[in-house]
């Protein structure tokens, strides 16, 4: 087996070997304990998707507990979702989004290792070409452009290592190793926001903004001071294929470079531009350059309640397309762990002809680009709580709206989707970690 390969095993199989050690441990029982901290003071729950951070004074739901000296968390959601889209390019589906992530932390040296597995069965349970959502784009399956569906993840959405050594009290350098895991580009990926965490339907801007965070193969380097962070990644920028259930590894010729801070418990501001090669199969000299900007806020709003927000653009340069392609978002969430939640989303983006797999017959110019817009509003209704799990009843609406030359396409200038869900996802607890 290659080192690579080595590599690969242990991190899938550390957390695992541990959780079944300790799978008898009251996972609830933590929710009194120390908060463990990184280099340079950095609070565990600032973590969010890859190694970025999201603000100090709002939580992921997420349950934790010890076995030894590790620090172990529980984090993850499942939807059993109807998902209804209208108009000539809509959809209809029953199906599920999943995913499981188990984190384990430890001190190591004079520094903090952290192990992080990540699973979906999303390719299952929604199958290939994914879920119905009008506009949405990006990947292929069988050869051609996959459009208006989200496609699945892989199964393995991150199998990553990181490693946190302290130089002083108030610096630290962070290095981050992951088969499969995100570089340092963008915001959070959105299932990893506060701002959007019960939304289960990726925004249409996700390939301008977040997608990165399946890559196979990243190497990524940080400097950090306890509320600023600088970092820079190598990666493997290659779309993963169709095959959702391997590793589809490649040279890392991809690079980004990132800088947050988190001036106050309730933001948290990054900045990073990328270069990505060959990111499609089917174009092997197609590149690009992304850049991205976002702001999260978040409060607590009481005990049990708490509000998110986030602001993001990201603005994508094809190599054989003139001029930038930018897309905006905001979104936003409160939060109450007994009762529910409500989120939003705005949206606008540019994509090209070939982007939406416009046909033939429209004889308009696949570089020609169109002004896209969508909003959307949703809630969940908690229905049963244990002290592990959090049951809910939700639905999501949303608004789609495209140019005249897209009418013909779409059926009308707006169109529309509703997805009707169950939702389970662990209840919120306070983080906990080991202090070192």
């Amino acid at each position: 087996m290659t080192t690579l390969g080595q590599l690969t095993m242990l991190l899938l199989l550390a957390p695992a070997v541990l959780l079944a050690q300790h799978e008898g441990h009251d996972m609830s029982a933590m929710s009194g304990g120390p908060m463990v901290r990184f280099g340079a003071g950095v609070p565990m729950n600032r973590f969010a998707s890859g190694t970025s951070w999201i603000p100090d004074a709002v939580t992921l739901p997420s349950q934790s507990w010890m076995a030894g000296d590790w620090h172990l968390m529980a984090h993850g959601y499942g939807f059993l979702q109807l998902d209804h889209q209208s108009g000539p390019r809509g959809a209809d589906q029953l199906g599920s989004l999943n995913w499981g992530m188990l984190m384990a932390s430890r001190p190591l040296g004079a520094g903090a290792l952290q192990l992080r597995t990540m699973l979906s069965v999303d390719a299952a349970t929604v199958g290939g070409t994914g879920y119905p959502l009008l506009l949405q784009t990006g990947e292929l399956y069988d050869g051609a452009a996959i459009h208006d569906r989200q496609h699945p993840h892989d199964a393995f959405m991150e199998v990553a290592a990181l490693y946190d050594q302290p130089v002083t009290k108030a610096f630290a350098l962070e290095l981050y190793l992951a088969p499969s895991g995100e570089p340092a580009l963008g915001p959070p990926a959105f299932m990893h926001r506060p701002s959007s965490v019960d939304d289960l339907a990726a925004p249409l801007g996700h390939h301008w903004q977040d997608a990165s965070h399946v890559s196979f193969g990243v190497a990524t380097a940080g400097l950090v001071w306890n509320r600023l962070k600088i970092e820079a990644s190598a990666f493997n920028g290659r779309e993963p294929d169709q095959n959702r259930w391997n590793f589809d590894f490649a040279p890392l010729q991809s690079y980004s470079a990132r800088i947050t801070a988190n001036p106050t418990a309730h933001w948290s501001l990054t900045a990073g531009f990328g270069f990505i090669k060959s990111p499609e199969t089917r174009d092997a000299g197609h590149s690009m350059h992304r850049a991205l900007a976002a702001a999260q806020y978040g409060r607590a709003l009481s005990a049990q309640r708490q509000f998110a927000a986030s602001v993001i653009w990201g603005g994508m340069s094809h190599s054989d397309h003139a001029g930038v392609l930018n897309s905006l978002l905001a979104e936003a969430e409160v939060a109450d762990e007994e009762r529910g939640s409500v989120f939003a989303r705005a949206e606008f983006v540019q994509k090209t002809s070939d982007d939406l797999a416009l046909p033939a017959t429209t004889a308009i110019d696949p570089e020609r680009s169109f002004d896209l817009g969508s909003l959307s509003i949703g809630g969940v209704r908690t229905v049963s709580r244990t002290t592990r799990t959090n049951l809910g009843l939700g639905a999501r609406f949303s608004l789609n709206l495209v140019g005249g030359e897209l009418e013909p396409t779409y059926g009308g200038r707006v169109t529309g989707g509703i997805m009707v869900f169950l939702r389970l996802r662990p209840r919120r607890s306070a983080p906990m970690a080991v202090a070192h």
